[in-house]
């Protein structure tokens, strides 16, 4: 783990089947729990198809940033497996054939580990294994980089053992809560000065604001943070509301 690392995450999720439309990504949900299970947060998402160019300038980006960052898909032996030449050439390393991984393959494969398969072996200089409990083909940490298969299967187990082995020291044994209200008959726009003095209060919660696309004057309005925070701010929340007269009812949690 890197000294500078904030502790939240970012995902990149990769391949022309993920943009064209003919599969659709089952991580981002998955992720997320994963992540609220801990107590961890999500930073950003970025889809990228299999153009060598672009991924490669996303992994340079993203390798700057403090994230956590999981990498979905493109570390198999075939043309369009591009990930692990991508990630070499964003950091400025060569390939190597990595001796356990090499070894994995040949255990798992026998003679058939040549001359293709032996390919997912040539990782960037640097990486660490990641165990693949599925198939045993291992995917690869390269700073606070995580790079796995694109099959849920695998790649789920994978980011849990991350988590729980890498990270642990960022999991929050108080998970944050989120409360929300249907506020009716009020402009956003009205809430505004409210909604400024609450965040200047309550500096350790967050605030959402939906208008409804369907209902004229109706507002989903949420507050995210650790309970205690919420709570307080909860309060103070219905008691403006109480005052200025909105029609406010609580959706979650349920009283």
């Amino acid at each position: 783990m890197n000294p500078g690392c904030s502790g939240k995450v970012g995902l990149i999720l990769i391949g022309d089947e993920l943009l064209n439309g003919s599969r659709q990504d089952k991580h981002l949900g998955r992720v997320l729990a994963l992540l609220q299970a801990r107590g961890m947060a999500l930073a950003w998402v970025r889809m990228v198809g299999d153009e060598p160019a672009r991924l490669t300038a996303t992994l340079a980006q993203s390798f700057q940033t403090p994230e956590i960052v999981f990498s979905f898909g493109g570390i198999g032996a075939t043309p369009d497996d591009l990930t692990r030449q991508c990630a070499a050439r964003a950091l400025g390393v060569k390939l190597w054939r990595h001796p356990q991984l090499v070894a994995l393959l040949e255990q798992q494969f026998g003679a058939e580990a040549y001359p293709n398969r032996i390919r997912m072996a040539e990782l960037p200089d640097g990486a660490v294994l990641i165990p693949n409990p599925v198939n045993r083909i291992a995917g690869f940490k390269l700073l606070d980089h995580h790079f796995v298969p694109g099959f849920p299967n695998m790649a789920w187990p994978m980011i849990e053992w991350v988590l729980d082995t890498h990270y642990r020291g960022f999991h929050d044994p108080e998970p944050g809560v989120e409360w929300r209200w249907l506020l009716e008959d009020v402009r956003e726009s009205e809430l505004i000065p409210m909604m400024e003095a609450l965040l200047l209060q309550f500096t350790d919660v967050r605030l959402s604001s939906l208008p409804s696309t369907e209902k004229r004057h109706q507002i989903d309005f949420g507050l995210k943070g650790k309970r205690q925070a919420v709570a307080a701010a909860g309060s103070w929340f219905e008691g403006r509301m109480q005052q200025a007269g909105v029609r406010c009812r609580r959706l979650m949690p349920t009283p």
